[in-house]
């Protein structure tokens, strides 16, 4: 599965936030949208995902404008992650894994035994059955992004969304959730990712986007974008990159920010 996005302008009514974006992702691939917060990050993922209303250009999926997909077909394939989600019910966890299973349930109809053994066995794959029977208002921030990540990969998606999947996690947890989503890609499963951590670039993108507040959008492999300059322009904070020895003797890149 291949998901282009060519000339794409985004924004809210006549008012335009980022101009003239291309990019391509394929299954088996990680993208991660860096950017300072305001330049439409969330805006340009909300347009592709079909939330907005695109201004101009083209979303194609293997080729196909996503005009022509109907909205059901279009969540089998694609998947969102977003920043929060407060349900205005006291679902239980998994009741709110199980909405990922919608788009394969006919009108009225309610989840089978399938629906919700694919719902557990994506609960277990994070490592959080044991909040299953939770009331997900009553769980922690960073337990409701698991659970929500749940709900995504439910949906089976070839390609997933995720807005900035790691911000309410402690360090830990964000550590697992990456190493989850380089499985994740390596089974087929394709991931855009925003992130406020340029480190998250180096440790599991195959390529990195940035959009800056001047418009510019460039996007490649982590160490032609995540550059000391891009990084200054973008974030106006200095910042060194520097190499690290891993545990098996690779050099790895990380973010250091020059605190004054």
């Amino acid at each position: 599965m291949e998901l282009k996005v060519v000339n794409a302008n985004c924004g809210y009514g006549k008012k335009t936030i980022v101009s003239n974006i291309s990019m391509k992702i394929k299954s088996g691939e990680i993208m991660c949208l860096l950017g300072p917060n305001g330049v439409g990050k969330t805006t340009l993922f909300k347009t592709i995902l079909g939330l907005l209303a695109l201004q101009s250009g083209e979303i194609l999926l293997d080729g196909e404008n996503v005009k022509k997909w109907s909205k059901k077909d279009f969540a089998k394939v694609i998947g969102y992650v977003p920043q929060a989600h407060t349900p205005p019910f006291p679902f239980t966890v998994l009741e709110v894994v199980l909405m990922g299973r919608t788009p394969y349930l006919g009108a009225c109809a309610s989840p089978t035994k399938k629906d919700t053994v694919i719902a557990e066995e994506n609960l277990d794959l994070l490592g959080i059955t044991y909040l299953k029977d939770k009331v997900y208002t009553d769980i922690s921030g960073g337990e409701r992004q698991m659970v929500l990540i749940a709900r995504a990969l439910a949906q089976q998606p070839k390609i997933l969304f995720m807005d900035e999947p790691t911000s309410n996690l402690d360090y830990g947890n964000q550590v697992r959730v990456l190493e989850r989503i380089v499985t994740l890609a390596k089974t087929g499963l394709g991931v855009i990712m925003t992130s406020h951590s340029p480190d998250h670039a180096f440790l599991c993108s195959t390529k990195v986007a940035l959009l800056q507040r001047n418009g510019i959008f460039e996007i490649g492999a982590a160490h032609e974008i995540v550059t000391e300059n891009n990084l200054r322009s973008a974030y106006g904070v200095d910042i060194m990159v520097a190499s690290v020895t891993g545990k098996n003797g690779d050099s790895i890149k990380t973010c250091i920010p020059m605190l004054s």
